[in-house]
């Protein structure tokens, strides 16, 4: 399966955000407004099938690019899934530069597995920590 990792809130529709967001535990019922400011303030990633163009995955990132990053809102569609595309959006992202060496922290109810393979640690049952590296 071909794919592409897209950047920036401005490359990424609040609109195929939702209907991802829509699929989860966390932010099923999260509003288009919310959506779009949380966009406007994070850098954004999306993950386009080639050829569709079809967004199948997203996630976000919150970060004083100093210390620490938050990442958030990792969602891949559920047609989607087990095909190794979250793994890819994850290593694509922690792999940035602006993120080497800070503290990684995020929190999940049942991917642990997934994250741990980039570093992450589990702190309690959600949280998950990957430690800063200098």
């Amino acid at each position: 399966m071909e794919y592409r990792i897209v950047a920036g809130a401005e490359q990424i529709s609040s609109t195929d955000v939702l209907r991802l967001l829509k699929m989860t535990y966390w932010a099923d019922n999260r509003p288009l407004a919310q959506i779009e400011k949380s966009m406007q303030n994070s850098a954004c990633y999306g993950l386009r099938l080639d050829g569709e163009g079809k967004l199948v995955g997203f996630a976000r990132v919150i970060s004083d690019y100093a210390t620490t990053y938050y990442l958030c809102d990792v969602i891949i569609d559920t047609a989607y899934r087990h095909m190794g595309l979250g793994t890819a959006l994850v290593s694509h992202i922690v792999s940035l530069p602006e993120y080497a060496g800070l503290r990684g922290v995020l929190i999940t109810r049942d991917a642990h597995n997934l994250y741990r393979k980039f570093g992450f640690e589990v702190l309690n049952d959600r949280a998950m920590v990957k430690p800063n590296v200098v």
